[in-house]
């Protein structure tokens, strides 16, 4: 039923969750939400508040997308993700619902992404989560989790990113993740370029919204919270949610901020051994977290004096020319790789991006069985790199999870 929902494709627009959440009694409004909008960190964000929170003692609820093995990663509760189980029940409830709303106008039965955030929003209701982290799927405006009325809304970073979608400028796609900003709700904003900025402020005043911008909090030079995910951007990130918890103190205090000396978020910068290799996965799909992934990689060849392995593939074309810019730079030996995804780019048009020597294979050829790892020697460094697809379906490959688990139910964007 699910793959049903996915290959229907995905529709922009709000409509039709808000006539499923209307339909379902309004679980969203159960509970207290901080909405998370931009083009990177955002999920980084939302992991680092939940960490805060649940190490506190509140129940958490956790919405992200896309997931990386299983689908149940998306509707968490304290970091429980939903059980094969417990989505069959789900989905069980919302089918004839999701039906109902369909049977005069197709158009209005819900897509897979709706179907997920609302089983979300059900299990956040049902376990009386203390507080519940949403991240947006796409833009902000038009995404389906934009149905709900957040405590806080936060914009963490805008830059350029689903352009055909969202717009091409900074303005305009600023004033796309703006849309989830409510009247009178506290507003958050991280370090945005002016343009951007501009867009956020007018949008928050307009909509008189108490104000809060990161650089007034920690000013350029200001000591930044320290986080065990990798990068200076993450350090921004985690000072991001620390002021979230700041600034919705009097509801929820926090005794400490620990928990962000060990965040769980997996495939970025994520380390692990497979086959006697150091494996890191990072997902890196944009101009902005490319420059990221950089400024990691330098660190990791100055650690180690030598360059290492680097396995990358991406979506979209102009993606796929940041990324190459910096691994073809980086890489040892690189070899390049599509994910099993529409939009994936083809490895030719990677090669013709690079101008050195790269390898077009795929996955199956590099991790051919749960726990191996067919480049390199044992005490080698392999770097995986691009598409959050991607990094999936190596988790898939190294942890020898069936196929119907994970990226197999991803979202078409």
């Amino acid at each position: 039923y699910l793959y049903a929902l996915k290959n229907r494709g995905s529709k922009y627009g709000i409509d039709r969750m808000r006539l499923l959440v209307e339909a379902l009694g309004h679980p969203e409004r159960q509970f207290p939400v901080i909405h998370v909008a931009g083009t990177n960190g955002k999920g980084s964000v939302c992991a680092m508040l939940e960490a805060l929170y649940r190490d506190n003692g509140y129940r958490t609820g956790f919405f992200s997308s896309p997931h990386l093995v299983h689908l149940g990663e998306r509707a968490q509760v304290n970091r429980q993700i939903l059980s094969e189980a417990e989505i069959v029940r789900y989905t069980e409830q919302l089918k004839p619902i999701a039906a109902e709303l369909g049977r005069d106008d197709p158009e209005l039965h819900p897509t897979f992404f709706e179907f997920v955030a609302a089983m979300a929003f059900q299990r956040f209701a049902t376990e009386a989560v203390d507080i519940g982290i949403i991240e947006t799927g796409l833009g902000g405006r038009l995404d389906a989790t934009n149905v709900v009325d957040p405590a806080l809304s936060i914009i963490t970073t805008i830059s350029l990113d689903h352009t055909e979608m969202l717009g091409d400028t900074l303005a305009a796609i600023a004033g796309e993740k703006a849309g989830i900003i409510k009247a009178g709700k506290p507003v958050l904003m991280g370090k945005l370029p002016a343009e951007a900025e501009a867009v956020v402020r007018q949008v928050a005043e307009e909509r008189g919204c108490p104000f809060y911008a990161l650089t007034d909090r920690f000013p350029e030079g200001s000591t930044l919270p320290c986080t065990n995910l990798a990068g200076s951007f993450q350090r921004w990130n985690a000072a991001l949610a620390v002021y979230a918890t700041e600034i919705l103190a009097e509801q929820f205090l926090l005794q400490s901020t620990q928990a962000l000396s060990h965040v769980d978020w997996a495939g970025r910068w994520q380390v692990l051994e497979v086959d006697g290799r150091q494996l890191i996965l990072d997902a890196s799909h944009n101009p902005e977290g490319v420059a990221a992934l950089e400024e990691n990689l330098a660190k990791l060849v100055k650690a180690e004096g030598r360059e290492p392995i680097m396995i990358a593939g991406t979506l979209g074309e102009d993606r796929a020319r940041s990324l190459m810019s910096v691994v073809g730079r980086y890489a040892d030996e690189l070899y390049l790789v599509a994910a099993q995804q529409e939009r994936a780019t083809p490895t030719a048009f990677l090669k013709s991006c690079l101008e050195r020597d790269a390898v077009e294979t795929d996955l199956t050829a590099l991790f051919p069985t749960p726990g191996r790892c067919a480049i390199g020697e044992p005490g080698d460094t392999v770097v995986l790199t691009g598409s959050l697809y991607l990094i999936g379906e190596v988790l898939e490959r190294i942890q020898g999870r069936a196929k119907l688990a994970g990226s197999g139910l991803q979202d078409k964007v």
